[in-house]
């Protein structure tokens, strides 16, 4: 009977968005069912990209709230809605804008860096925003007599300062809640318990970053490692040969991974490595954003001026 509601949820879904000319977008971590009404599935840069793109007017982000922002700042012609208002991020919430421009003011001189997993408001406030995937690189292109301040993911910071070499980094002590319990132990014992088992990492969640310090720190020289954007993530476990793959990021990924590789093994690093906010969107709030075109994600001008100057500097470096 829940299978029938949910394949005729789901054809009403894709009947409305039609109708009323409206974009899916949704995140790797939402449940599958969101996934399978998705025109789009991806990480949250990726998905913004692809919002300034679409032809549809209407963009429906089923993500969390700072996504949909950043979604709104690059498309501000457009109109983007989010299924639940509620959906936050714990890593984005670990500072406030005030927090940050006190720190900025202890440091007058300091480039402030920031991860895209912040909130409008913050990104308007930084000189930089950076993925995990460039912040070795945004951060090599500052001079390097110039102090960075370095925000909000301290392991993420902590790798980009040993990968850079740089001494004068003040790195925010804010971490993702999901995944900063997982230990290097926790990822050796799914790893030892797989034949030829490849780790791979997604580096665009700020949850993840525990394990790429744990990487750059020579934690898993024994077994291969890729660090890589969700898009090569999941190109590179369908061209490998290996057949068992240990996945150090929120669970909601291997979804897509076992759909594509049904003949491959996908283990999480930690099962307990789901995001609640996430999977707070559900097909009912999917269906009831598109009836009622409420939950509307607007950024003041202003702030949303400012923050594309630093999101504009992201994009412009590899």
């Amino acid at each position: 009977m829940l299978v029938q509601q949910s394949s005729a949820l789901k054809a009403e879904i894709l009947r409305l968005k039609k109708e009323k000319d409206v974009v899916i977008l949704a995140h790797n971590y939402q449940i599958p069912d969101v996934q399978d009404v998705a025109d789009f599935t991806g990480d949250s840069l990726g998905l913004s990209r692809k919002a300034s793109t679409v032809s549809q007017k209407t963009i429906l982000f089923c993500g969390v709230n700072f996504m949909a922002e950043t979604a709104a700042i690059i498309s501000p012609e457009k109109k983007v809605l989010i299924p639940d208002l509620e959906a936050g991020c714990s890593l984005s919430d670990s500072i406030t804008v005030d927090e940050l421009r006190n720190w900025k003011k202890q440091h007058p001189n300091a480039i402030a860096v920031g991860y895209v997993n912040t909130t409008a408001e913050i990104k308007a406030e930084l000189d930089y925003c950076c993925t995990s995937s460039n912040a070795v690189n945004v951060v090599k292109a500052i001079s390097v007599d110039k102090e960075i301040l370095f925000l909000p993911d301290m392991f993420l910071g902590s790798y980009v300062a040993k990968m850079t070499g740089r001494k004068n980094m003040y790195i925010w002590a804010g971490e993702c809640h999901v995944h900063a319990g997982i230990t290097p132990e926790d990822v050796t014992k799914k790893l030892n318990s797989l034949n030829d088992a490849e780790f791979v990492i997604h580096p665009e969640c700020g949850c993840t970053t525990p394990m790429m310090y744990d990487v750059a720190d020579g934690s898993y020289d024994t077994k291969k490692v890729s660090i890589l954007s969700t898009e090569g993530m999941l190109n590179h476990v369908k061209e490998s040969k290996a057949k068992n793959f240990v996945v150090a990021t929120e669970t909601g990924i291997l979804y897509r991974m076992k759909k594509d590789n049904p003949d491959k093994t996908f283990i999480p690093a930690s099962e307990k490595a789901e995001c609640q906010y996430m999977k707070m969107i559900t097909l009912e709030k999917v269906y009831n954003a598109l009836i009622n075109e409420k939950n509307v994600i607007t950024v003041p001008k202003k702030i949303a001026d400012k923050a594309r100057l630093a999101i504009d500097r992201m994009l412009a470096i590899s």
